[in-house]
């Protein structure tokens, strides 16, 4: 343990004494992806913005789906897809950052493991913007901010560090394993239905609700839901947190030794 702990810092004291080159990678990823398009980078948030902005619509004057309290349905909606877009991006990309990195794979000099990392820095920029663009919404409706939206950080620091420690695990295998990436996108699928985002958890029996928690994206979720929609701190759901750091530190350490171990063979495979 004492020697993964080591390991970790000097991950870290790599990152901070190569941070601007992070921010380079994170920078070029983010525009890479948008390349050759005429408006270019503008349709990174113009894509997620739009379909926020017909949820809003339909939910809105389509449906008239019924307010979660004294919050417009479409605010609560918001509140568990921003979250949900973030992990299902960075999960995607990040199983893919190796494979399509392999050029910086094969340099001796260049830490491969921060890889994963550059994908969860370009997928941020957007998570900002979008939750920017939900905070407008809530002035938009009328409502003030409060202290409740200080916790925000804790919940994005929690999404960074459970979606790196899965990405180095998925995107180690994918180098051998190809359909890695066909597998993540189909469980995604299936854990954008099992997780509560356009239903609530009280709609399950509470008998049953137990399972549906042990998903680590129910905690992320409803933490945002809880900072802007519920308020209620983190602390006050000491079980519920208690086993999302748990869980998220085996993926953390597991990840890591996964992505450790096949590291010296990724340049033989690509």
């Amino acid at each position: 343990m004492i020697r993964y702990i080591k390991e970790f810092y000097r991950f870290l004291k790599h990152i901070m004494q190569n941070r601007q080159l992070l921010f380079t990678l994170i920078k070029n990823d983010f525009k890479k992806q948008y390349l050759g398009s005429y408006l270019g980078l503008v349709w990174a948030f113009v894509q997620p913005l739009t379909f926020l902005l017909v949820i809003w619509f339909v939910f809105t004057y389509g449906f008239r789906s019924a307010p979660h309290g004294d919050k417009p349905y479409f605010l609560w909606l918001a509140s568990g897809m921003i979250p949900w877009f973030f992990i299902a991006n960075t999960l995607s990309a990040g199983t893919n950052a190796i494979t399509s990195n392999s050029f910086l794979v094969k340099k001796v000099s260049f830490r491969v493991s921060i890889l994963p990392l550059v994908q969860i820095g370009s997928a941020l920029i957007i998570h900002m913007a979008l939750v920017s663009f939900l905070i407008v919404m809530f002035f938009f409706y009328g409502f003030k901010s409060n202290m409740y939206w200080l916790q925000l950080p804790y919940f994005m620091l929690c999404s960074i560090v459970l979606v790196l420690g899965v990405s180095w695990m998925t995107s180690s295998i994918q180098v051998f394993v190809k359909d890695t990436g066909h597998i993540i996108e189909v469980l995604l699928q299936i854990g954008f239905w099992v997780t509560p985002i356009f239903w609530n958890i009280s709609m399950i029996s509470p008998a049953h609700q137990w399972i549906l928690k042990l998903n680590p994206a129910y905690y992320i979720v409803q933490g945002y839901r809880d900072t802007f929609i519920n308020h209620v701190w983190f602390w006050e759901m000491p079980n519920v947190t208690f086993y999302f750091l748990s869980i998220t530190m085996m993926f953390f350490i597991l990840g890591a030794i996964v992505f450790k171990r096949l590291r010296p063979h990724f340049g033989d495979v690509l």
